[in-house]
């Protein structure tokens, strides 16, 4: 009974087969094409009627290569699995052979677990006249989400119950806005996804002093974000002041991060959980920024750049280089402050 529970709330994948996987995705197949998939599993756990993967690629050192008896030992069906490891398989398991298995997972999942299409307007969204659909029937509206006119809905949006789309704001192709999402001021790229209660476009935390009074600074600018970018929940990304905020392509954004105006984010950038970047701070292309660090007002982090958990930025990061402590300072530079801090601190 707890098990037959337990299946009611657990994701609904696709049944499907070894053969269509292969096919779709390009994969060697080795053993019986007809193989039914019905789930994906750890390859630990993983039964049969469910497909699982071994790799021992290092494309991370945050991912673990588990030993070679967890997969002699899987009882999964099918196994996704690169060359050298075929003779590790257990016998009669039908094999999907690919060099890059971590990659190939990342497909197979959205395959097999992709949500059923949505489509439709509902009577309790709130759509005002002027709002312009470019294809009306491949939308997704919710329950209780309001968009404003003059907004643009390109094709294939899903906008969630409860999101709220401002005036003019431009939604690009397959974008998602989930459930509580707040959009103005913002044009938003192709096949993003702005998860739950983000606030995108609200002004920024912009102010002068006057006459010993705190004076608050009109904002005009906008957001501007890329393609396939990721904004998680309950973060802000405020609009600029004079100039747009600027996200680009493919950059990823955890929850509960802080984007303030006039930033500039390049591409394929990766922001980990509690980022704050303050007013005006320049990032390049392909940075990684761990979860809680701080950058001050104007600070430029360089083109693969690296800052660690936690860190403070107060000055420029070069290209390449990896930053972290506080005051950040080059890795090497902070693991020999903290040995030396280590080595006197009963002194």
């Amino acid at each position: 009974m707890l098990n037959k529970i337990k299946s009611l709330f657990a994701p609904a994948a696709t049944k499907t087969s070894a053969g269509a996987l292969a096919k779709k995705f390009g994969l060697e197949l080795r053993g019986n094409p007809n193989t039914v998939i019905r789930g994906i599993a750890p390859i630990a756990d993983a039964k049969s009627g469910q497909l699982a993967f071994y790799s021992t690629e290092r494309n991370s050192a945050a991912f673990k290569i588990l030993p070679i008896d967890v997969l002699k030992n899987t009882k999964a069906s099918v196994i996704l699995v690169q060359p050298e490891h075929i003779d590790d398989a257990p016998a009669g398991a039908t094999l999907l052979i690919t060099d890059t298995p971590r990659g190939n997972i990342v497909k197979i999942l959205g395959e097999i677990y992709r949500e059923k299409p949505r489509f439709g307007i509902s009577r309790d969204a709130t759509v005002e006249r002027g709002v312009y659909f470019r294809a009306k029937r491949t939308v997704y509206v919710g329950q209780y989400a309001t968009i404003e006119r003059g907004a643009v809905i390109e094709p294939d949006v899903k906008i969630y119950p409860g999101a709220f789309i401002g005036r003019n704001v431009t939604i690009g192709r397959g974008t998602i806005v989930q459930t509580g999402a707040h959009i103005e001021n913002a044009t938003i790229g192709a096949e993003c996804i702005i998860n739950a209660n983000a606030v995108i476009g609200k002004n920024g935390f912009g102010y002068t002093r006057q006459d010993g009074h705190n004076v608050f600074i009109p904002h005009v600018g906008r957001v501007v974000l890329g393609d396939r970018v990721s904004v998680g929940s309950n973060t802000c990304i405020d609009r600029g002041a004079m100039t747009d905020t600027m996200i680009g392509d493919g950059t990823k954004i955890d929850n509960l991060c802080q984007i303030a105006h006039g930033v500039v984010v390049g591409r394929e950038c990766f922001l980990a959980s509690g980022v704050g970047l303050a007013g005006g701070v320049v990032i390049g292309d392909r940075a990684l920024l761990g979860g809680h660090v701080g950058v001050a007002n104007g600070v430029h982090i360089g083109n693969d750049a690296e800052v660690g958990a936690q860190s403070g930025v107060f000055r420029t990061v070069p290209d390449g280089q990896r930053h972290m402590g506080y005051p950040a300072a080059p890795g090497t530079e902070f693991l020999r402050q903290c040995a030396w801090i280590k080595k006197n601190a009963h002194n």
